[in-house]
């Protein structure tokens, strides 16, 4: 996705540090000699003041434990809670293993990259880390464009919604996404190589590649599925003003407030998600519109901090669940009190008296009445 296109539009930036080093990063194919112990720091990154190292660390550390425990909190959840295991929220587990993936091997090692300012973990972890790092952002742009379709069809067609959104259906759903978010980066690999780039610490895809590559990349893994996503959302905006307005009389739909406030739940999830990665892609696409002329004008603590913005994204979904969604929050609460008291981790904790409900299921977070409109 977007470290994969970026890293090919500042090739041309790599002339400007020392020989052996940064030259190296976005050459042709990968070199051992980028990711070895004994490698020189390229020249950004050895001028650094130790309170930006510093502030990089503190990043990564809040952002791999928050993402850890955060998203092993969402996971248990819907384990836990029948009223939670629905069609919808297979897809909500979906984005919280995509950002798992990310804490549990690839940052980590970046953290490592940081505290020694330099790689050495060997050349193997480094293709590893570089390759979870795009799976697990492809992911995560799928399953969310998953996520938004799977709102517009509950709450704009919901008539269709039992049997497109089958336990069955969902299931496969999901591995359709993955499917195709391995498809969307095995072209990386023949086109490019995994190396490690000092200003950021990180490997990622570093491709001597063309423009119209670059521009590619950036449309099919970010600007088509937010065009998808802002589509959805935009619809059911609608939907919820006409409801409001009582515009749609015949069809005398009843948005429960419950309805509203998982879709503003999810809604938030997206907004931030773009926000995060909105920076990174556009500099990729304006690089690559315009290399000569944009490159000299972006500064490196604009590219360092793009990328980092884009990582702490990871540890945000788990937050948003537990302050917009109360029966997350009851979740979490549950469990933690669980943990700390010794009880049944794994209990089904769905019988609960706060949780007796007989409404129908809502397809996402929660398990409550659902929206009759048939469309838009």
């Amino acid at each position: 996705m977007a470290p994969c296109s970026l890293r090919a539009a500042f090739g041309e930036r790599r002339s400007q540090t020392p020989p052996g080093t940064a030259a190296a990063v976005c050459g042709s194919p990968a070199l051992p000699s980028t990711v070895l112990p004994r490698d020189p720091p390229a020249e950004g990154a050895s001028r650094r003041p130790p309170w930006v190292t510093s502030t990089l660390a503190a990043i990564l550390i809040f952002t791999i434990v928050v993402d850890l425990l955060g998203n092993l909190l969402v996971i248990l959840s819907v384990y836990r809670n029948k009223k939670l295991r629905n069609a919808g929220n297979v897809f909500v587990v979906s984005l919280a293993v995509a950002d798992l993936v990310v804490a549990i091997y690839p940052y980590p090692l970046v953290l490592t990259s940081v505290f020694h300012n330099g790689w050495n973990l060997g050349y193997l972890h480094c293709q590893i880390s570089g390759f979870l790092m795009g799976l697990s952002v492809i992911g995560s742009i799928f399953n969310i464009t998953g996520i938004a379709i799977n709102r517009y069809c509950y709450i704009c067609h919901s008539l269709k919604y039992d049997k497109l959104y089958s336990d069955k259906n969902s299931l496969c759903y999901v591995v359709l996404i993955w499917v195709l978010t391995f498809v969307a980066i095995v072209p990386n690999l023949f086109v490019g190589s995994l190396q490690y780039d000092p200003r950021i610490y990180s490997c990622t895809f570093a491709q001597s590649v063309s423009s119209a590559y670059t521009i590619a990349v950036v449309f099919f893994h970010f600007l088509l599925p937010i065009a998808i996503v802002t589509f959805c959302y935009l619809r059911i905006w609608i939907l919820v003003i006409q409801v409001r307005r009582r515009v749609k009389p015949d069809n005398n739909p009843r948005l429960k407030p419950h309805d509203f406030r998982n879709f503003v739940t999810m809604f938030v999830v997206f907004v931030l998600f773009a926000v995060c990665w909105a920076p990174l892609n556009f500099i990729g696409l304006a690089v690559a519109v315009n290399p000569e002329t944009i490159i000299p004008r972006i500064p490196e603590w604009l590219f360092v901090s793009s990328y980092y913005m884009a990582y702490f994204n990871s540890c945000l979904n788990a937050i948003i669940y537990g302050l917009l969604n109360q029966n997350f929050r009851r979740e979490y609460k549950r469990i933690i009190v669980n943990l700390c008291t010794a009880n049944v981790f794994f209990q089904d904790s769905s019988n609960d008296a706060g949780d007796r409900m007989r409404s129908k299921p809502s397809p996402l977070i929660t398990n409550n009445n659902q929206v009759k409109v048939d469309s838009v």
